[in-house]
């Protein structure tokens, strides 16, 4: 069985900023814009010794000026396009999260109802005796352990194949609550006392989505987001099967234990798994902070970070990994997505992605004046928000 990667906010968060572009030969922009400096945007997505990045694509919204740019393949040398398609990871998660205040809204969920309500049985009750609320799912204040936790680490080798399969949510459930070999994982804090980025809570969220609606997540999400948004190049996982990325699609890389690059542009994934460019990414950002997604009581969850009974925004569980400055160590992440400061003070909202061999992120202010989307394709391990992503974010919305 594939292990899902284990995302954490570090990958979110690593400079001030986390978006980006990277790397090779030939780098493609299109459109003047007065408001946004050309010169260092390209010069951003110059490749560089370390970046460890095989192709880039992104781009830049700012006063309503756009900038695209596109770099690549240093492995094989051939152009990237700016309309190439690449693998979204986590930026599925606000699209899980708008399913769920959708039904919210409805009435067919409530989000302050525990998960033991909604999913009896789920969790163990001999290992998890409060209650967790399906609102803490969504803003990572659970506590619940992390996908597979205390599973052996695989080689690379082994994470290469097993890029190729396709895994259920019942199937990470069951292997990370109910393991066979080894105990079952307990919470790392009580509900709602702490933040910390969680992937986990997503895979049950997604069973929830199925549980209540009666459909696959992969229809919901087409339906309730993907038509509504026009967002014609992206696609869900096909349920158990591996898929390539779409064509022109962004490569991207994993070595191999003895140094070899192998393309892992084919892979299986999860429910939530998803294929997207940067112009639908944009779309969905842009829909989702206007309105066309949800209602107004819905829209504010988006947001709000979660705060405790002291009205003080919660401590994020290892005192380090969200936001820098004055509130440093507290909770960052919304029901959603999470919150990233500029320089002048004001914040960006949004979300980063990791699959095997793809970096992305998608960010906006709430009044969409400024917007950046990005997608990195690795060329080898990269730790981390990649560099090129700190430097476009820099060179977009650092002044």
């Amino acid at each position: 069985m594939r292990r899902p990667m284990r995302r954490s906010s570090a990958l979110a968060l690593s400079a001030a900023l986390a978006f980006g572009v990277v790397a090779p030969a030939q780098a493609a922009t299109t459109g003047p814009s007065p408001a946004l400096d050309r010169a260092a945007l390209r010069a951003a997505i110059v490749p560089r010794p370390g970046d460890g990045a095989a192709g880039v694509v992104a781009e830049v919204h700012k006063s309503g000026e756009t900038w695209r740019g596109a770099v690549g393949d240093v492995v094989t040398g051939r152009p990237v396009s700016p309309r190439a398609h690449f693998r979204i990871g986590s930026i599925s998660k606000p699209m899980e999260a708008v399913i769920l205040l959708q039904l919210s809204a409805e009435g067919r969920v409530d989000l302050d109802e525990s998960i033991q309500r909604h999913l009896p049985g789920l969790l163990p009750e001999d290992r998890f005796k409060e209650p967790v609320s399906v609102r803490q799912l969504l803003d990572h204040t659970s506590g619940l352990p992390q996908d597979l936790e205390g599973a052996p680490a695989g080689t690379p080798d082994e994470e290469i194949e097993r890029r190729l399969d396709y895994v259920t949510f019942d199937e990470v459930i069951r292997e990370t609550l109910r393991p066979e070999g080894r105990p079952g994982p307990g919470p790392h804090f009580s509900p709602g006392t702490r933040q910390e980025y969680n992937s986990f809570g997503y895979r049950i969220a997604g069973k929830l989505i199925e549980e209540i609606t009666g459909h696959s997540y992969q229809y919901e999400v087409t339906t309730r987001i993907l038509k509504p948004l026009k967002m014609r190049d992206t696609r869900a996982a096909v349920p158990n099967r591996s898929t390539p990325v779409p064509r022109p699609y962004l490569p991207g890389y994993q070595a191999r234990s003895g140094g070899g690059l192998v393309d892992v542009n084919v892979q299986g994934g999860l429910p939530a798994s998803m294929t997207s460019t940067t112009a639908d990414l944009d779309r969905f950002i842009s829909g989702l902070f206007d309105g066309r997604l949800l209602r107004p009581a819905q829209t504010a969850e988006l947001f709000s970070l979660p705060k405790g009974a002291d009205g003080k925004p919660l401590p994020y569980a290892d005192g380090s990994q969200c936001n820098t400055g004055p509130g440093r160590g507290t909770a960052c992440f919304s029901v959603g997505l999470m919150s990233t400061p500029l320089p002048d003070g004001s914040l960006l909202w949004g979300k980063t992605g990791s699959d095997p061999g793809y970096r992305s992120g998608v960010f906006a202010s709430r009044d969409l004046g400024l917007r950046a989307v990005y997608a990195v394709g690795t060329a080898g391990p990269v730790d981390g928000v990649p560099a090129a992503a700190q430097r476009l974010a820099l060179a977009a919305f650092g002044s």
